[in-house]
């Protein structure tokens, strides 16, 4: 249900958008589902260091593949094919040098692979139906005039958390990954609904987290 924001049409008058963090809840839904996919591809990466035998097995193991190769040689390594068969083959151990650059290689396919497809991270926030939580940042008004400043969006109970948001995830990663603003705003409309009656303030907000 789009939110009637009349209330904050003006959102500015008394210096609410003097801070460069309160923005508009979609845009900051954007910014937090970016963060969650970063998490996701990093967090989901092989923990290990490159220059452990156990780390650098795990990478060229990823890599042992056209992509793979075509992902090595776009980070600068320059050896013979010959040579990257033999590292496949575990025969041969690469430089420090070129063990920092399979460790860039890995992270790059690995990125572009995810990017590529995001069902992943769809299921991901779905979480098997029992979705995600998302914390709410009110706007900061330290720069907003003293006497325009809400009392209700003070303090830390102003921060609200909805355990688990649920059914809007496929959407919502679909819009960020289109750059659909106006989408996003109104899978934020959709969110701050399950807020009280006080929803319509986190129209704008600070900060958006979610719990994955």
């Amino acid at each position: 249900m789009p939110y009637d924001d009349s209330g904050w049409r003006n959102f500015g008058t008394f210096g609410a958008n003097r801070s460069p963090e309160n923005v508009r809840g979609g845009a900051a839904l954007g910014r937090a589902l970016e963060d969650a996919l970063s998490r996701m591809i990093i967090e989901g990466g092989i923990k290990s260091s490159a220059t452990s035998p156990r780390g650098l097995k795990a990478r060229l193991k990823y890599l042992n593949s056209d992509a793979g190769v075509q992902a090595l040689r776009e980070v600068g390594i320059t050896v013979r094919p010959r040579t990257v068969k033999n590292w496949f083959a575990g025969t041969q151990k690469p430089s420090n040098a070129n063990l920092e650059l399979i460790d860039t290689a890995y992270w790059n396919l690995r990125t572009r692979r995810i990017l590529a497809n995001l069902g992943a991270f769809k299921q991901h926030l779905n979480n098997r139906g029992r979705g995600t939580a998302v914390e709410i940042h009110p706007i900061n008004q330290d720069l907003v005039d003293e006497p325009a400043r809400r009392a209700n969006l003070t303090g830390d109970q102003a921060i609200r958390t909805l355990p688990a948001v649920r059914y809007i995830w496929d959407e919502a990663v679909s819009a960020m990954e289109a750059g659909d603003a106006g989408k996003l705003e109104e899978i934020w409309d959709d969110i701050i609904t399950e807020l009280d009656s006080d929803w319509g303030a986190y129209t704008y907000v600070s900060h958006v987290g979610l719990g994955a």
